[in-house]
């Protein structure tokens, strides 16, 4: 029972695969809120390797907590430990629950590694494996954290401490925390631990860490949308300096350099030692080219492509492309004495290759293909289809035409000026009115205008 108890909590329930035999995916975005992720964990291929006659395999074993936390301890009692099992293992005081996350030769690696040796006090021993009251009260003081830390920052607020409370680590048997705190400065957390052990009654131990430990706790996804290094694989935390940036020719901006701890990214010492040897060859930036047309100064380069660009001391607007090979060939004739041709006759003979690309008559690989709506032309597709009417009946057209013909004949002349229409005829109300004055003048009888003149 204990032991399918402990798969279902260690096979982290938020990724785990579900009844219907689909996995859920990571919902913690890299920081796994169970602990059951295997965080900076090693691969052990030598557990498939029997040893040879007579050697005793080696009785220390690795043991993982919350958040990638690993310690070393002895197996005094000489138990059946395979990778996996839970244990209850020595603490200060009472005891702690992990589990076993390497064992075997490889353990002397790790130790070598950390600087640890074999008969250092820093080893504990090991209990005993975990029964099912001791995964209950594991169980159970886990669940507890998430509140342990909202209100230990309640606290913090009120004390009005300059610290902030990353994370809470409570111990196997429920009797002890370890509150991880970052901090600029030196902090009397003195009335901080009476308020906290009031508050939890519990044994309270503050930890410092700095704020790459921190994040390799915590986890994350960097801005490559991977995991972060520092809590899946990296564990030593080198010097990063902004002048790993220039050699690499990278913007200094601050927003783009630094991860998620605020630091510089730990990713700008990976490639550093590559960009090293290849500006072994280049010359040095401060040095000034003499031409004919006037001194001419460095501007960028581009390393694994060997371009380099220059400009003239006194026209700064336009830049001149030129290969390593004739930087170096100019640099030769200035130590000679010898000014070189001006920096276009050296432009002019690179010879830049086309570059032949993929397309795709479709338009398929375009991703804006989608971003500008399609305007619908109706007026042309009305004059298409009356177009292929006609053209897809031809016999069609000769019956409209003496149907159209027909139809003229038939018509009736116009109605007269005097208001006479055609029998069927409708009067055309929408007709603009007519100024009659005109035609009241002249309608006016004769007789009657030489009678007024009389």
């Amino acid at each position: 029972m204990a032991f399918l108890k402990y798969n279902t909590h260690m096979g982290c329930s938020s990724c785990a695969t579900g009844k219907d035999g689909v996995p859920k995916g990571c919902k913690s975005n890299g920081s796994c809120a169970t602990g059951g992720c295997e965080k900076l964990s090693v691969f052990d291929w030598l557990s498939n390797m029997t040893l040879p006659n007579g050697e005793e395999s080696f009785n220390i074993f690795e043991i993982r907590f919350k958040n990638g936390r690993k310690e070393f301890y002895k197996n005094t009692e000489n138990l059946r430990i395979s990778m996996g099992d839970i244990l209850a293992v020595e603490g200060s005081p009472g005891h702690d629950v992990g589990s076993v996350s390497l064992a075997g030769e490889l353990v002397k690696v790790q130790m070598k590694k950390r600087n640890v040796s074999v008969d250092s006090s820093e080893i504990k021993k090991i209990y005993r494996k975990a029964n099912q009251r001791d995964i209950d009260v594991w169980q159970a003081s886990r669940e507890k954290e998430i509140e342990t830390q909202r209100k230990g920052r309640e606290i913090l607020g009120r004390l009005g401490l300059k610290m902030k409370l990353s994370d809470v680590e409570y111990q196997g048997d429920g009797n002890k925390a370890t509150f991880y705190y970052t901090a600029d400065t030196r902090i009397d957390f003195r009335q901080l631990i009476r308020d906290l052990a009031g508050a939890f009654s519990i044994r309270v131990e503050m930890k410092q860490v700095g704020a790459r430990q921190e994040a390799a706790r915590l986890g994350g996804v960097g801005s490559c949308g991977r995991e972060l290094c520092c809590s899946t694989w990296l564990t030593d935390f080198r010097k990063v300096t902004t002048s790993a940036a220039r050699y690499q020719q990278l913007s200094l901006n601050p927003l783009k350099l630094a991860g998620q701890c605020g630091k510089l990214k730990c990713c700008l010492n990976f490639e550093l030692d590559t960009y090293l040897d290849a500006l072994k060859v280049f010359p040095k930036q401060e040095t000034i080219l003499k031409t004919e047309k006037g001194p001419a100064v460095f501007v960028k380069m581009d390393i694994f492509k060997q371009h380099l660009w220059y400009t003239y001391k006194e026209e700064r607007s336009k830049w001149f492309l030129l290969t390593l090979e004739q930087v170096q060939e100019i640099i030769d004739l200035n130590k000679n004495n010898e000014k070189a041709s001006s920096l276009e006759e050296y432009e002019s003979e690179i010879e830049v290759p086309i570059k032949v690309n993929f397309e795709d008559a479709v338009g398929e690989d375009s991703l804006t293909r989608f971003d500008v709506p399609k305007t619908k032309k109706r007026r042309n597709n009305k004059n298409r289809n009356k177009k292929k009417a006609v053209v897809g009946n031809p016999n069609q057209q000769k019956p409209q035409a003496k149907q159209q013909q027909r139809g003229s004949q038939k018509r009736k002349p116009h109605a007269k000026k005097t208001g006479e229409q055609p029998k069927g005829a409708v009067k055309n109300t929408n007709r603009p009115r007519k100024n009659n004055n005109r035609n009241r003048n002249n309608n006016t009888p004769k007789n009657g205008s030489d009678s007024e003149k009389k």
